[in-house]
């Protein structure tokens, strides 16, 4: 059928401006985090204020996932998409100017966690153009966005010290107004998007125990990834004193670490099997969690914490490599609840870190914590490796049978 063949074939405008609405959204997403030292100074923020600020966005993000991602599901990825992005222009103008006490601060965090909810939106936009074995590479390269913290934390607190934090929000609304315009004119929803599926159809989904496996990985991988990325600037200038350029740069880095080895996560994923390679990355983690307990010297540190982002980044298009398998034509839900557990987790971590610190005096107990977590998510990926077959293997396989047997 001739949607099949353009399904098969893709398209390459609206992957791009997946990737750019995402890119955007994932950049608001966590500034707050990026400014946050200058906001801490300036509002006066306890520790756990910091971890509360920082992570509020995050958590609204994830929550507004579910109910988006079946928006879009119903209505079609680019209306949904371009509404968000409209959206997004209140948050950043209260933030601008009046975001001086730490209500407006949180209420500002409430509404800027529209942009997390970007990922149940912009991917399966994406997704939808593109056949099952195409999947990790394809979404790889659409959540590869979330290198929009590479420009939050490596433009946000330069600005800050020139302008303000508070006009920092303000210059924001310039590229948000660019990306929607792009947004509109570029994307495209797929001829071939299933038929709404019907709303009773959603309760069955919530009780796929593959649903919650995928989701307890992501908040893991992605929690790790988006909670790291929020936090570190915090960390690195109360644990070490790093001022809040360096500490803006080494997130910078760390960032474009995690992001960019999330296409090769996905790639490898379609190669090997996403549990496979997850498998082996949730050990990692958990490894570098645990070296992070003993709070080595900063060029330590930020070796551990970039070999940490560079297996999140990986397990993050390990993660959704699995997803299309199990859930194609309720994509879109799946996405929203999956991608809210991980950003649950990316609550949990600057959260945790943030409450630990205030309550012992140190981040130890939380790093150990995290680590434990990880430990745990891979155990349970392994017992469930020894019940059942990859999905992702599975396909590989068919893509790879000779042409008689697929025909028959």
């Amino acid at each position: 059928m001739e949607s099949d063949r353009t399904a098969v074939r893709g398209h390459l405008p609206t992957l791009i401006a997946a990737f750019i609405h995402f890119d955007l959204s994932f950049m608001l997403w966590v500034l707050l985090g990026a400014l946050g030292a200058y906001i801490a100074q300036s509002v006066a923020l306890t520790p756990a204020q910091k971890g509360l600020v920082v992570g509020l966005p995050i958590l609204s993000g994830s929550l507004l996932r579910v109910p988006l991602g079946v928006w879009s599901d119903r209505a079609g990825g680019k209306r949904v998409g371009a509404a968000m992005l409209a959206f997004l222009f209140l948050p950043l103008a209260v933030g601008w100017r009046a975001g001086s006490t730490l209500p407006t601060l949180l209420g500002v965090g409430l509404m800027l966690g529209t942009a997390g909810a970007s990922f149940a939106v912009a991917l399966p936009l994406a997704s939808r153009w593109y056949p099952p074995q195409r999947q990790g590479l394809v979404l790889g390269i659409a959540a590869a966005g979330n290198s929009g913290t590479v420009i939050a934390n490596l433009l946000a607190p330069r600005l800050a010290n020139v302008l303000g934090w508070h006009n920092v929000l303000g210059l924001a609304m310039l590229p948000l107004g660019l990306v929607l315009l792009a947004f509109v004119l570029m994307a495209k929803d797929a001829p071939a998007r299933a038929a709404p599926v019907p709303l009773s159809r959603y309760a069955a989904i919530l009780r796929s125990a593959d649903l919650w496996r995928l989701s307890l990985l992501y908040s893991v991988t992605f929690g790790g990834y988006v909670g790291l990325a929020s936090f570190l600037p915090l960390f690195l200038h109360d644990q070490y004193s790093v001022t809040p350029l360096t500490a803006g740069s080494l997130t910078a880095l760390a960032g474009l670490v995690g992001s960019g080895t999330r296409p090769v996560g996905g790639f490898l994923a379609d190669r090997l099997g996403g549990a496979r390679v997850l498998s082996v990355l949730l050990g990692a983690i958990a490894a570098t969690y645990a070296l992070a307990t003993t709070l080595p010297p900063v060029q330590l540190m930020v070796s551990l914490v970039l070999g940490t982002m560079l297996c999140l980044g990986m397990g993050n298009g390990g993660v959704f490599q699995l997803v299309p398998q199990h859930f194609r034509a309720e994509i879109g839900l799946a996405t929203g609840v999956i991608g809210a557990v991980g950003g649950v987790g990316g609550f949990f971590l600057p959260t945790l870190l943030g409450y630990v610190r205030q309550v012992s005096g140190s981040f130890a107990a939380g790093f150990a914590i995290l680590a434990f977590v990880a430990a745990g998510a891979g155990v349970v990926l392994r017992v469930s490796l020894a019940r059942r077959v990859d999905p992702a293997a599975r396909a590989d396989a068919a893509v790879a049978a000779p042409p008689e047997r697929d025909a028959a």
